[in-house]
């Protein structure tokens, strides 16, 4: 496999890109590879080699690369104009969308990103209780801005560097975070911080660390106690929102949040957060209330019709159903492998979510960091080799997309079997 060209690219991009790129997750040693083209369930680099895809944009993009519904979609608002910098329809009609899949939101605002999403969230839930403190969980991952960057899943885990310079302890002494799956330790972190805490933010699944399925029964025990403690709840299914299914993680476990955020998937592949829920919480965002909030992107109109047409194709063509079949069926011929290949390796995750842990299968993240990361790195450049890209980190989750199909599955069980037996 010549990588010639995407050697030469990183090397001018040492010199003005931070580490070479524009997000640490997209680093790999020796040099990342450089996409060219995308189509379904394929990328090609500059050189022109092919991979399957299971990074899918770290899961946006549920219906593969340029899925067509989505670039019609496009292609027809572009006709119309990209940005406008007023109020358009596309705003409401997709808003009264939103709220049908996900009726905890009762209003919501759309912005640019994620972690945007995450971070007016948290600010909003402070402004309702005039509390300060903030609960996370550890290894949970909320976009990279100060308040959550404190044992931070995602590319932090990756790099060993949980905690970022540049974050005032100051600010992070209002952020307490518990081990996911523990009831006990978010029960003893409300009940020595009373009256304190304005909000819980959590992935109701760890997708930023794997992923990691919360045990039954403790997603309800947290929106039993953050209730007893008057403390709002966030659910940040920015990666699980349309991924589990149309109603998102909570819709699949049964337990509404006080406040929801999301993005990925909700933008169709092009950039967008989305963070809304309880009428008397959004009702204190500007310009009804004082918690303020703003940005040049918000409600951008092609990034609305990009989420519009996606959530639309997932719904009618029942999407789901098939992709989660095949998402098990993944898992289960990578556990039997792993059986047949006698390695104590474990195989993650739900739907159309999967992940390969390097030890035994984790529940929350002091767990997930011990898992043997540098083997996994090994494992992640045979892959490679082999013509499958995989999410370069352990600590990250791959995703199926209605445009694998099988063949392709085929094609990366041939992969996993070679990979896995040069580790030996």
């Amino acid at each position: 496999m010549k990588l010639d060209t995407s050697r030469a690219l990183f090397e001018e991009a040492l010199q003005v890109m931070p580490g070479g790129v524009s997000s640490p997750v997209r680093a790999a040693k020796p040099f990342p590879f450089y996409t060219k083209s995308a189509k379904g369930c394929r990328l090609t680099d500059a050189d022109g080699n092919g991979y399957i895809d299971f990074c899918m944009g770290y899961g946006p993009l549920i219906l593969g690369h340029q899925p067509a519904p989505v670039k019609d979609a496009i292609g027809k608002q572009l006709d119309e104009g990209w940005l406008y910098g007023t109020p358009c329809e596309l705003e409401v009609r997709y808003a009264r969308k939103i709220r049908n899949y996900y009726p905890g939101m009762q209003m919501m605002r759309f912005v640019s990103t994620g972690g945007e999403a995450t971070m007016s969230a948290i600010r909003a839930a402070r402004g309702y209780t005039g509390r300060d403190k903030v609960v996370k969980i550890e290894g949970g991952f909320h976009g990279a801005h100060d308040g959550v960057l404190v044992k931070a899943g995602s590319g932090a885990a990756t790099m060993g560097v949980p905690d970022s310079l540049g974050v005032p302890k100051d600010f992070t002494k209002h952020t307490l975070q518990v081990p996911f799956n523990d009831i006990r330790a978010m029960e003893a972190a409300l009940e020595s911080n009373k009256d304190q805490v304005a909000c819980v933010i959590m992935e109701p699944v760890m997708c930023n660390m794997g992923p990691i399925l919360p045990k039954e029964g403790y997603l309800r025990a947290v929106r039993n106690l953050t209730k007893e403690h008057g403390v709002v709840l966030i659910f940040d299914e920015v990666v699980t929102g349309f991924r589990v299914g149309m109603f998102g993680a909570q819709g699949y476990f049964g337990v509404e949040p006080d406040m929801t955020t999301l993005g990925k998937i909700a933008g169709g592949g092009l950039p967008i957060g989305i963070f809304g829920g309880k009428k008397e919480i959004m009702e204190k965002v500007a310009p009804q209330g004082g918690v303020y909030q703003a940005g040049t992107f918000n409600g951008n109109p092609l990034s609305l019709t990009a989420g519009m047409a996606t959530v639309d194709y997932l719904d009618k063509q029942r999407a789901h159903i098939k992709l989660n079949e095949s998402g098990e069926a993944l898992r289960q011929a990578l556990t039997e492998l792993l059986k047949r290949m006698k390695l104590d390796y474990s195989v993650s995750g739900m739907a159309s979510m999967f992940q390969v842990f390097f030890g035994p299968k984790p529940e929350n993240y002091q767990q997930a960091l011990r898992c043997n990361k540098a083997l996994y790195d090994k494992f992640w450049s045979h892959m490679l080799e082999n013509g499958v890209f995989l999410p370069p980190s352990q600590f990250e989750t791959c995703f199926l997309s209605t445009a694998h199909e099988r063949g392709d599955v085929e094609d990366t069980l041939r992969a996993f079997i070679k990979s896995c037996g040069a580790l030996k």
